[in-house]
């Protein structure tokens, strides 16, 4: 469960665990049965979030998602994180932060979530790689972010027209997606963009 650095209490491990499981509501202390209740809870949100489709899309909407899918997990569920969070060569947003990049997140990219039905390929690429890229970096939650961040892209997509992504493709080239990410962080785009225009061609 340590896939990131973090200080502070949202950084505390369920006794146990030996620092593998964060603490949690449920006493889980094994990663795999973690990773089970997560998984087996995500598909249950994706589920609601599909069958109530969402008419517009807002910060506030995304943190329902997260407390709807975690909040019987974790106490902060839902909630902007406190602590600093890293992965090797990539240093998340500070908490400070956060608020200020929700807004631009919020004004520059979910506001035109009506838009996407009228956008091109090649607009709604670059509009699905930089909103990844902006909310990957803001990295608003404890845990969670990347499949939150999955979720958005795929609601996002559905508006769009097309199908949610099978992110298979990503998952076989985990190197190349995390290095699209720090190149996104520079303003070069050209690599996420690249594997998702490959998932939405491999679907057509």
């Amino acid at each position: 469960m340590s896939r990131y650095n973090a200080s502070g209490s949202e950084g505390e491990y369920q006794q146990g665990s030996g620092n593998l499981v964060l603490k949690n509501l449920i006493g889980i202390n094994c990663p795999e049965d973690m990773k089970a209740a997560e998984t087996e809870l995500l598909e249950a949100l994706y589920l609601q979030v599909f069958a109530d489709f969402p008419a517009n899309i807002s910060f506030q909407v995304i943190c329902r998602w997260h407390y709807n899918w975690l909040g019987n997990i974790y106490s902060w569920a839902g909630q902007v994180r406190a602590v600093n969070m890293a992965k090797p060569d990539i240093d998340f947003a500070a908490p400070p932060h956060i608020p200020r990049l929700i807004e631009i997140l919020e004004r520059d990219y979910l506001s035109r979530f009506c838009e996407l039905p009228d956008m091109t390929d090649s607009e709604l690429i670059t509009y699905l790689a930089k909103t990844h890229i902006e909310f990957i970096l803001i990295h608003p939650f404890r845990e969670g972010n990347g499949r939150i961040a999955r979720l958005l892209m795929d609601v996002m997509a559905a508006e769009a027209g097309a199908q949610p992504l099978d992110y298979s493709l990503w998952d076989r080239h985990k190197a190349f997606y995390f290095k699209s990410i720090q190149a996104g962080r520079d303003g070069d785009y050209q690599h996420i963009e690249r594997l998702i225009r490959d998932v939405l061609t491999e679907q057509e």
